[in-house]
């Protein structure tokens, strides 16, 4: 007997089904990166956020060319387009590194060490910061050495805030960088208000030498405590 050949019939596919099948994956593409945007924005907005070191004012703690990240949840973010803030885990404290609006120019956002929280009385006398009539200890602390001989005269003081005992206002505070003789900070422009800080540096996560064009592994995940 001869195999006979069996006709396969084909149903034709509708072009308008094959058109809803492209759009409802278009529709799926869009609506998972927009989730992911929006996700990406309140993570920024009030949890975590990027910066990058451009100065040198707070070596050898951070130094140009670091990428950090900053906990805006742990003073309490600000609330988008309101002057409310979510309820933080805690108030700034002393030693804390924190990012802030220059009260200068709040365009420009600074990043320096808090040394006196509201109420304490900051006293500058050479290179020591006294704070409620004792002296900090300030390991992190850098000088240059010219610092070091011009400090002979420790009852001289050239600056605005600091030189005479000086009160923290209330919701303010008192910030200096780490490396004291090449930092714009409290005690040439005044105190940081609460509300201007945007949060507490934590992790440096990248760190890039552009003058020697390589990578410092060796700061990478690095806790800023």
């Amino acid at each position: 007997m001869e195999a006979q050949e069996q006709k396969v019939e084909t149903i034709p596919r509708d072009p308008v089904d094959a058109v809803r099948r492209r759009k409802s994956l278009v529709r799926e593409y869009v609506e998972a990166i927009g989730i992911a945007i929006l996700l990406a924005l309140v993570i920024r907005t009030l949890v975590v956020q990027a910066f990058t070191i451009p100065s040198g004012s707070m070596m050898n703690t951070l130094v140009v060319g670091d990428y950090i990240l900053v906990n805006k949840f742990l003073y309490g973010p600000e609330v988008p387009f309101t002057d409310r803030r979510v309820p933080g885990i805690r108030l700034p404290q002393r030693g804390d590194i924190i990012v802030f609006k220059y009260p200068q120019d709040e365009k420009r956002d600074f990043i320096k060490r808090i040394v006196a929280v509201p109420g304490d009385r900051v006293l500058i006398r050479g290179q020591r910061v006294h704070v409620n009539g004792n002296p900090l200890d300030e390991p992190y602390v850098k000088f240059t050495s010219a610092s070091w001989s011009q400090s002979a005269n420790a009852s001289y003081c050239g600056y605005a805030y600091g030189c005479e005992p000086t009160i923290v206002p209330a919701d303010s505070y008192f910030v200096m960088g780490d490396n004291r003789d090449n930092s714009q900070d409290s005690r040439y422009w005044g105190f940081v208000k609460r509300e201007k800080i945007k949060g507490k540096a934590f992790l440096i996560y990248w760190s890039w030498d552009s003058e020697r064009h390589w990578l410092r592994w060796w700061r990478l995940a690095k806790y800023i405590p």
